[in-house]
């Protein structure tokens, strides 16, 4: 019962997180995608032993060693995995490169941010299929692999990039059991899950990006976090995923959480983070994707000279549609009933007692009443 009461807290703090993403998205004034439809397609998970520490591939991205009092300032990284055949194909059709954003909350941002550094003049078309409110540990809700491979079937991406794990902080159900957030059997279940996904994604041609969480401002989701950071840097490794270490670029010259960091080219404070001291601002998002996006753009070059002289220039993208915000309702709407992702399944206590119990989690007053008044403008005349 304690496991099922700790699901449910979790679930009502990370329900007001959704909230912040949403006004996060509208102050953006970003654009949205058309969600596609998908059927019901049942892939069985891949097995994966343990996540023990294990060495760090060529591709992970890891933050690089800063002076003493100086502010980490992300780099572009050249990719160095091999080209897969899909984006050859996509660039001697003369079609352009797909990007997905595949997340939650975060994904949301991140998906802004790219779209916003990656040119639609240079032939990329950067798609969202981030959905708020999702995650691993949510499948009684919605299959995140049958949901997306659904999506990809009819046009697939060249290049993935995910941002879980917000809304991850809290145990999972698997096989007529609760484990506790981060506990071995919690790891198992995940790691099947994830592994299953970024199967289903290169199975159809991408290349695939996992990128981390930042820094939080709260000490004890921040510890959270920075564990869930941990699982995910060694469960990519394992993997051949390059994970994209954000965590370095949102903290100042102390290595301590920090709303506001030195812009790189004039050295004034830009305000990084929203107010609920878990998500970005838009150029909080930009920052932490900088060298990420390099990365693509050095893959895009490498498979572009793949490709040959002859291929054909690349196509302008046409924009994304305008993102319309619903009218405002008159009267107050009824108080949406939070879902117990237990439901269903038969209470059980954590497969091992004596193990370390998750952190506190997230503070409970998430979105101060001056959140999102002023929306920020959105230029996409690239």
């Amino acid at each position: 019962m304690k496991a099922a009461l700790l699901l449910f807290d979790r679930t009502a703090v990370l329900f007001l997180g959704v909230a912040a993403g949403v006004a996060i998205g509208y102050a953006f004034g970003v654009h949205q995608q058309p969600d596609m439809p998908a059927p019901a397609v049942v892939v069985p998970a891949r097995d994966v032993a343990d996540c023990g520490a294990v060495p760090d591939l060529p591709g992970s991205t890891q933050a690089r060693p800063v002076a003493p009092g100086a502010v980490a300032e992300p780099r572009a990284e050249a990719e160095t995995r091999p080209i897969q055949a899909g984006i050859l194909n996509a660039i001697r059709d003369g079609r352009p490169i797909r990007v997905g954003i595949f997340g939650d909350s975060f994904g949301d941002g991140i998906w802004s941010a790219l779209y916003d550094q990656l040119s639609r003049r240079s032939g990329y078309q950067v798609l969202k299929y981030s959905q708020q409110a999702t995650g691993f540990t949510r499948y009684k809700t919605l299959n995140l692999e049958e949901h997306d491979r659904g999506r990809l079937a009819a046009a697939p991406v060249d290049i993935a990039v995910i941002s879980f794990g917000a809304n991850d902080m809290m145990g999972v159900a698997d096989g007529g059991h609760v484990y506790a957030l981060l506990t071995p059997n919690w790891k198992a279940a995940i790691a099947r899950r994830v592994s299953s996904y970024v199967a289903m994604l290169r199975d159809q041609g991408a290349i695939v990006y996992w990128v981390g969480l930042p820094r939080m401002r709260e000490a004890g989701y921040d510890s959270d976090a920075a564990r869930m950071n941990a699982f995910y840097r060694e469960l990519m490794a394992r993997l051949g995923v390059a994970f994209i270490d954000t965590a370095p670029y949102t903290v100042d010259a102390e290595g301590r959480y920090a709303a506001y960091l030195p812009d790189a080219a004039t050295g004034q404070p830009i305000l990084m983070r929203a107010n609920d001291g878990i998500h970005m601002s838009f150029k909080g998002y930009v920052r932490i994707t900088r060298s990420l996006a390099g990365r693509i753009r050095s893959y895009v070059d490498q498979a572009r000279a793949k490709a040959g002289g002859s291929a054909p220039p690349p196509p302008i993208v046409a924009p994304a549609p305008e993102l319309i915000a619903p009218p405002r309702p008159i009267a107050k709407p009824p108080q949406p009933r939070l879902e117990d992702p237990l439901a269903g399944e038969p209470e059980a206590p954590p497969a091992n007692a004596t193990e370390p119990q998750p952190a506190k989690g997230a503070p409970a007053n998430l979105l101060p009443p001056d959140f999102g008044s002023k929306p920020a403008s959105h230029d996409d005349g690239r």
